[in-house]
């Protein structure tokens, strides 16, 4: 049997990583910038982190959530004493894009409502209503296609609050800051704005921070830069720093009630381990501050090259952005100079995301790297 073919692979075998450093087969080391589309929130193989799972392993590592499981609430807890929303509940299952289906479908039930509102360049996931409400119609099936969501440009208020008039909008999907899109974000203004509009026209605000939460962005979550609240966040990503793991945030308007939600592997014992271990690591590294400290000097850096227009995004979720499609300059920076970084939809952006403990140096050695790659293609 062969493998589904739906993955271009570069010719690069990993066996080992370490913090911020990957290891081929061949003994070559390369600078994760990308952490595997962001996952990597506390470094590879970070020992804390890999003590709890082995730990957690010779004990129990699954069982179904017919049964008591104190490590799920050890997680809630920690969680929300770490993002400062302890009034909220969690709901835990195993990606990002389930993370989105639940909240979709909870906003649905709660105002038994079903048109969505979406933005231009989203993406959400590639499953059901994850994927019809994510901006790109090449991953959209038929079967897809028959969710109701109207997709509008990010920042224009007035069309938002158009089509919440109307009295059939169940929920408005939002990025803290778009990830595969490119890096565009709203402003403080519009989100203060939806916020406000979605409690005057009984329509839930869902807050994608799959990618940009957890830190990433300087602040636990990224719609947090602008005092707003959500209805409901969804997380996975660098919540399990690779281990399969989401969940959803869900505000205390919300009344739960059995059967309402479910999963079978969501919350398992080994899934809550490595989340805990995650959220133990940014408290006691204050990850966040390095976060801060790291995004202050990159903005710095990167203008020792004239050829970067634009650095979008905040924290440690950046796209460097050029006047030409980076696909050439992205491959040679990968296999040339051994550096990982990520492509989007807007071909002119490397998207950097690495692991939340990246150091200084790592910028250095990037800023070297891309300025001798940039002058080799010219």
């Amino acid at each position: 049997m062969n493998l589904f073919d739906v993955y271009p692979l570069y010719n690069i075998t990993p066996i080992k990583a370490l913090d911020c450093t990957i290891t081929d087969e061949n003994g070559v080391e390369y600078l994760d910038l990308y952490g595997g589309h962001g996952v990597i929130s506390i470094g590879h193989t970070q020992p804390d982190y890999v003590a709890k799972l082995k730990n957690q392993l010779d004990n129990i590592g699954f069982y179904s959530n017919a049964i008591q499981n104190p490590l799920q609430v050890e997680l809630a807890a920690k969680l929300g004493k770490l993002s400062g929303l302890e009034d909220y509940t969690l709901f835990l299952c195993s990606s990002g894009a389930e993370a989105n289906e639940n909240a979709l479908k909870l906003a649905s039930f709660h105002n038994n409502k079903s048109r969505v509102i979406a933005f231009d360049n989203s993406f959400h996931g590639r499953t059901s209503a994850a994927v019809a409400v994510t901006d790109n119609k090449k991953i959209v099936a038929p079967i897809n296609a028959q969710q109701i969501v109207t997709f509008l440009p990010l920042n224009n208020i007035e069309l938002v609050e158009n089509e919440l008039k109307k009295g059939d909008v169940s929920s408005i999907i939002i990025e803290g800051i778009q990830g595969v899109g490119g890096l565009d974000q709203g402003t403080t203004e519009f989100f203060q704005a939806l916020e406000k509009i979605c409690a005057t026209y009984d329509a839930v605000l869902i807050l994608d921070e799959v990618q940009s939460g957890y830190g990433r962005s300087g602040k636990f979550f990224a719609h947090q830069h602008h005092n707003i609240k959500a209805d409901i966040i969804c997380l996975a990503k660098g919540m399990g720093n690779g281990f399969p793991i989401g969940g959803i945030l869900i505000s205390p308007k919300f009344t739960a009630s059995y059967g309402l939600l479910g999963t079978t592997f969501g919350g398992n014992h080994l899934a809550c381990a490595a989340g805990i271990a995650v959220l133990d690591v940014i408290a006691s590294q204050n990850l966040m501050d390095n976060v801060n400290d790291v995004y202050a000097y990159f903005l710095e850096a990167i203008k020792q090259v004239p050829e970067v227009i634009k650095v979008k995004g905040k924290g440690l979720m950046l796209g460097v952005e050029f006047d030409f499609d980076v696909s050439t300059l992205r491959k040679k920076m990968i296999m040339d100079k051994h550096i990982f970084t990520g492509n989007a939809n807007n071909k002119n952006l490397l998207r950097i995301l690495p692991p939340l403990t990246i150091k200084k140096e790592a910028i250095d050695t990037f800023i070297i790297a891309l300025k001798e790659t940039l002058a080799e293609l010219k």
